[in-house]
């Protein structure tokens, strides 16, 4: 369960700074602030995984 965590927190990291740099391209804010927002939402979910990996540890 925790890889598929790491994973997906992963995944949408990437797919936010995709979505950042493309709304950046396009001049469309909107898009650039969902890109950001998206890499926000995988930090917080990676970091969620890391500190239960350091109590389980």
């Amino acid at each position: 369960m925790a890889k598929e965590e790491k994973a997906r927190a992963k995944k949408e990291q990437v797919k936010g700074k995709a979505k950042e740099a493309m709304g950046r391209m396009v001049g469309n804010e909107q898009m650039t602030a969902e890109g950001k927002a998206e890499q926000v939402k995988g930090d917080a979910r990676q970091a969620k995984e890391k500190g239960k990996d350091t109590f389980r540890h």
